[in-house]
């Protein structure tokens, strides 16, 4: 925070002449980052990996055998090869000495400028609000999953099941107002660590009930070379409309673009930031990638062209209704810690400006240090501890009036996916390394780009479809997703 910046460059400026100044503090005057590999690979793990990985098997369902994993693989490449791009954007003019840039709008506006620095900042904020919101909403459908697969395993599979979400959304709202104390990305390594545990957990456990269903004495379904069949599954309008929808999916499932620059900025500077960032990036999108072809194509190999949303919530298996359970609450733990990860920028930026704004207000600058029992000295900040408070609540107050918003998340995902993750990347690796016009490198990048414009354009066309579809048919009270 800024407060937090004008005091340490105090301390740096008056104390130059002693050599601890070295060991406490970085060349910005902040407080010195120690951020590693590890705890860099944690975030990005637990950023990308959702409970998405287990809708993986419907989109292969959409594509088919060969469309599908071809899909896969391209987008992990566009994004690994894109966040290296935005790696070396981190400092400016150059990637290893140059002025840090603590935020994706600091890193526009440092390469590229003008209008182009409050088209990021729409794109990121309203997409970490809109995926935090939609955190809400599944991590309430994963508790109340619990709920019906007890109810399930008790009453038999037909029986009706059907529980309110809503005191599942107060658990989850009161738990992110405790969490979101912790003051800053710094902070928090610790439970991106358990949030990317708890994603592998879910992700095998979801793998290997695909594995046994279909490695099963007389399984038998339809899978086909080009996914679900027109005229037998689907319609040819819907196979359209789905194989839009199911190339979105796999591409914002990868996006970790709105906080790749906040991660980065937790880094200890040796070896430089951008070297390990990019090594983080390998291992983070390797990682994802790995489980999201397995559950993917295991998925659709277990269930077919019938392949369901989500093979845990929506209740592709009922037994064993323990282990549906574990993975459920596994998944709510992860969303916990996914949530923090995504929100911490959009802390960071309302409180950044604030403070810049109101520099003299001691409701806002002022910290006060309270001994927690087992966690040591904490400094409260009345402002930090009314504005988060407020912005969890309003969010939550949106997923209950709201609670069909997840299908607003394929739009939302298609707005901000091409700017954020290749667009600006692009532009700015560009302006920094100077690529002469119409150069050979100049134009392979715009074709990436344009590429993956289309790609946005059409997936929002499916998105859109999608959601009047869904909301044509909502029931106020179904939990069944």
């Amino acid at each position: 925070m800024a407060p937090e910046f004008q005091k340490n460059a105090m301390y740096v400026s008056n104390e130059l002449e002693n050599g601890d100044v070295q060991k406490n503090f970085d060349d910005d005057g902040r407080e010195k980052r120690t951020g590693t590999l590890l705890t860099a690979s944690a975030h990005i793990i637990t950023a990308v990996i959702g409970s998405g990985v287990l809708s993986l098997a419907w989109a292969i369902a959409q594509l088919g055998w060969v469309a599908g994993p071809a899909v896969l693989f391209a987008f992990s490449f566009i994004t690994y090869f894109t966040s290296t791009l935005l790696a070396d954007c981190y400092r400016s003019p150059g990637p290893i000495s140059g002025k840090r840039n603590y935020t994706y709008m600091d890193v526009v506006r440092s390469h590229l400028g003008g209008v182009k620095v409050t088209l990021c900042g729409i794109a990121q904020y309203a997409n970490l609000v809109g995926v935090t919101i939609g955190y809400t909403i599944t991590a309430s459908i994963s508790m109340v999953a619990v709920k019906r697969s007890n109810c399930f395993h008790k009453n038999g599979h037909e029986a009706s099941c059907s529980i309110e979400s809503y005191p599942y959304m107060i658990i989850f709202a009161v738990i992110q107002i405790v969490l979101s104390q912790i003051p800053n990305f710094h902070k928090l390594s610790w439970l991106s660590i358990l949030a990317a545990v708890m994603s592998f957990t879910y992700a095998s456990i979801g793998l290997g009930l695909s594995i046994a269903k279909a490695s099963g004495v007389g399984h038998h379904v339809k899978t086909t070379l080009t996914g679900v069949v027109v005229g037998v599954d689907v319609s040819g309008t819907e196979k359209v409309w789905r194989s839009f929808q199911a190339i979105g999916d796999i591409a914002f499932a990868y996006a970790y673009s709105t906080v790749l620059i906040e991660i980065q900025d937790t880094l200890k500077s040796s070896p430089s930031e951008s070297k390990v960032m990019k090594r983080a990036s390998l291992a983070g999108v390797s990682t994802t990638t790995l489980f999201y072809v397995l559950c993917g194509t295991i998925g659709y190999a277990a269930f077919g062209n019938n392949a369901p949303g989500n093979f845990l919530t929506g209740f592709g298996f009922y037994e064993p209704f323990w282990l549906i359970d574990f993975a459920n609450v596994c998944i709510a733990v992860h969303l916990v810690g996914a949530y923090q990860v995504f929100c911490q920028p959009l802390y960071g930026f309302v409180e950044g400006r604030c403070s810049e704004r109101w520099p003299d207000s001691k409701f806002i600058t002022s910290e006060y240090a309270m001994q927690v029992p087992w966690c040591g000295t904490y400094n409260l900040n009345l402002f930090r501890l009314v504005w988060r408070t407020t912005y969890v609540i309003v969010t939550a107050v949106i997923a209950m009036i709201f609670p069909f918003f997840n299908d607003f998340l394929g739009l939302i995902g298609a707005a901000s996916f091409y700017p954020l993750t290749v667009y600006f990347p692009i532009e700015m690796y560009i302006a920094q390394r100077k690529i002469p016009k119409y150069s050979f490198t100049w134009v392979w990048l715009k074709i990436l780009s344009w590429t993956c414009l289309i790609v946005s354009l059409v997936a929002a066309a499916g998105s859109i479809q999608g959601l009047a579809t869904d909301v044509k048919g909502y029931k106020p009270f179904s939990t069944h997703q």
